[in-house]
């Protein structure tokens, strides 16, 4: 991952990328982030698969790229979202504005420092209510629900066994769902 650091930037720095540009804003610095392996995207195409044969009516999931705006100086683009349809209106022509009900990250090398550290944070400040992390190298996923702002993990499931989500109540996925 290359970091371009010259000075903090904001949403409107950010705004000016072309679009595609392979970028985050993570607290005020420009990371760009290639394009995600092929193991990637299998995976996240089995999570979106599930997800939204399960939330029709309820919501709706969006699979990356898309750019989440917390704040002033963070634009993510987290592998899927989930927001409940009593709040749609944070989704605008240009990306969402606010946390997502629920945010799924895949880790990869080059941006598991990102979303398990500083990303992490963000989300629990912002409010995410739910974040799911996935680590294709040791087939597992952690589930993390956000308590009066702080998240606490609330479900892992490593090499074998399910989780199940608190936001989408009743979604239940097994490590075989998703690491096929």
């Amino acid at each position: 991952m290359i970091t371009v650091k010259e000075k903090k930037h904001n949403i409107k720095d950010y705004k000016l990328l072309p679009e595609g540009a392979p970028y985050q804003l993570i607290e005020g610095e420009l990371i760009m982030t290639p394009a995600p392996s092929p193991r990637h995207q299998i995976i996240l195409g089995n999570i979106v698969e599930k997800v939204r044969q399960f939330t029709k009516g309820l919501g709706i999931t969006i699979f990356s790229p898309v750019d989440v705006y917390l704040g002033q100086e963070d634009a993510y683009q987290p592998d899927m979202v989930f927001i409940t349809k009593q709040r749609q209106e944070i989704i605008k022509d240009d990306g969402i504005y606010g946390p997502p009900d629920l945010v799924i990250e895949i880790l990869s090398l080059s941006t598991a420092y990102y979303d398990i550290r500083k990303k992490f944070r963000v989300y629990e400040r912002y409010g995410v209510q739910e974040y799911w992390i996935i680590d294709p190298e040791t087939n597992s996923i952690e589930l993390y629900t956000n308590k009066e702002g702080h998240f606490s993990l609330t479900g892992k499931a490593e090499g074998e066994g399910e989780i199940e989500s608190s936001v989408l109540k009743g979604l239940k996925l097994t490590i075989e769902d998703i690491f096929v």
